[in-house]
């Protein structure tokens, strides 16, 4: 196996619906494990939404923050601090030149709750009681801005927006950042705060979301004939970015390497994938020229699959379309299943259960798929988490986003 990068991972963190750590978040997940549940709000009767279930956080941040860091950070920066603290921790804290070190953590949505707060406030008490950090907290680089001032990051601190794909994206931005020398090391990832009732009033409205109220724990089934939507989940994911030479300088553990990062967009659509999936296809195919990894080499895909109609077969039929007869060995997982569709934090997210199924040789499993749509091309890891190969091996991760955005990031076994 040939590798055209030298980017590997050495830290890993993450607050999500599973667990308040990576640790709990990946035991759940190979336990087969659902983090949603029904809203501790009366949000659906009082605002006429028919969803009333969410993929909420396990480990709420007021249990791991200081009160002061609560009340100047939006949600959705308040997740992506825990899980950097803990992806830096994880790392073994490398000392590194401010300069040379770099930030890019993305939301596909950004401070939705300090938005629709402020605007409250200014409705039902007027301007004077606006909130002075009102803007800082609801920019969608909010999240960034606070990880680059914890650790010092000076060579750059981004926020991509692309949706659905925001993290993963961020994550190839990373990478991106480390191969053209700009830094050395980068703490990369996403986050999301939305279990608000006004954007899920919103997706609810445009169909997306399951509503399977009286089985939050079934309701994300990727693949099931019987998938009517996903289920909206919250959490980040972050994960420690180092030049190879770097980590060995300084005896880092290494996890796994990102070998290929793929970037396309659709040109089709605001909402709706691009049917012949010709967007998702160049995405990975660009991704595996990159990293040089064939297709042959490649045991495990960790699907976009969000549990709509539609979405999830044209990711299929494009998995079979870049990896051809080779596709009928990779074992494809579908971790929404679980965790609910973190948005702007699910491809970090994913794309930390992809470092560990390749790090551990282990798929994690796609629950809730009791009658498997017989249209699906792959084979699916059902309920168990299935043991991958020895030796080198390599694995995909995709991430789709409303507007047609595609990020395809390939990852290969240290």
């Amino acid at each position: 196996m040939s590798h055209t990068t030298d980017v590997v991972v050495t830290g890993l963190g993450a607050t999500t619906p599973l667990g308040g750590d990576v640790k709990s978040t990946w035991a759940a997940a190979l336990a087969g494990e659902s983090g949603a549940r029904p809203f501790e709000e009366d949000w659906s009767e009082r605002y006429g939404i028919p969803v009333q279930f969410a993929a909420t956080l396990k480990v709420k941040p007021e249990e791991v923050l200081e009160r002061p860091e609560l009340k100047r950070m939006d949600p959705s920066a308040q997740y992506a601090i825990v899980a950097a603290r803990e992806a830096w921790a994880d790392a073994g804290s490398p000392e590194v030149d401010g300069e040379r070190l770099g930030a890019v953590v993305s939301s596909g949505i950004g401070g939705i709750w300090t938005t629709l707060d402020g605007w409250d406030v200014l409705r039902e008490k007027g301007a004077r009681r606006v909130l002075p950090m009102t803007v800082p907290m609801l920019m969608p680089n909010s999240p960034v801005a606070y990880v680059s001032l914890e650790f010092g990051a000076k060579a750059g601190a981004h926020a991509l927006v692309s949706a659905c794909a925001s993290g993963a994206e961020a994550i190839g931005y990373g990478v991106d950042m480390i191969r053209a020398g700009r830094a050395d090391v980068v703490i990369a990832g996403g986050t999301e705060a939305t279990i608000h009732p006004m954007p899920i009033a919103a997706f609810a409205a445009s169909r997306t979301l399951s509503l399977r109220n009286d089985d939050p724990q079934g309701a994300s089934r990727p693949y099931d004939v019987d998938r009517d939507g996903f289920v909206i989940g919250e959490g980040s994911g972050v994960v420690v970015l180092e030049s190879a030479e770097h980590a060995a300088a300084r005896g880092a553990r290494v996890y796994a390497r990102i070998a290929g990062v793929g970037l396309s967009a659709d040109g089709y659509h605001i909402t709706s994938p691009e049917p012949s999936g010709d967007g998702q296809i160049r995405a990975m195919r660009s991704a595996l020229r990159e990293s040089g990894v064939t297709a042959p080499e490649v045991v495990h895909v960790n699907a976009h699959a969000t549990s709509t109609v539609v979405g999830d077969l044209i990711e299929a039929r494009s998995i079979r379309g870049v990896l051809g007869d080779d596709a009928d060995h990779v074992a494809l997982s579908a971790t929404k299943s679980m965790t609910g569709h973190l948005l702007g934090g699910a491809g970090a997210l994913e794309t930390i259960f992809t470092v560990l199924a390749l790090h551990e040789r282990q798929a994690p499993p796609t629950i809730n798929v009791s009658s498997p749509d017989p249209e699906l091309v792959l084979d699916l890891v059902r309920d168990t988490p299935r043991a991958l190969p020895a030796g080198d091996i390599a694995a995909i991760n995709n991430s789709f986003g409303f507007g047609g955005h595609n990020v395809a990031l390939v990852v290969t076994s240290a």
